[in-house]
């Protein structure tokens, strides 16, 4: 299964893309392996994960069609 990944703010410096594909993952600990495969730096960065429009924590299932994005910390103001 292939999902679809959007990057936001800095983190497209590492991956050059504001969107990309990961492959063959069930969960975001799958997936945070993969993005360190793919892409080195991501082992570095602190970013949160949000499925389906809700950041979550710990391991999660990544279901088939959810839409999932990756954000850089961010502060209010």
């Amino acid at each position: 299964m292939t999902h679809s990944v959007l990057i936001f703010g800095p983190l497209t410096d590492i991956t050059g893309q504001a969107q990309i594909e990961v492959t063959d993952i069930e969960n975001t600990s799958q997936m945070i392996a993969r993005l360190v495969e793919m892409f080195p730096a991501f082992e570095y960065q602190k970013f949160a994960i949000a499925i389906d429009n809700q950041i979550v924590n710990g391991v999660t299932e990544i279901k088939e069609g959810s839409s999932i994005a990756l954000l850089p910390p961010f502060s209010g103001g």
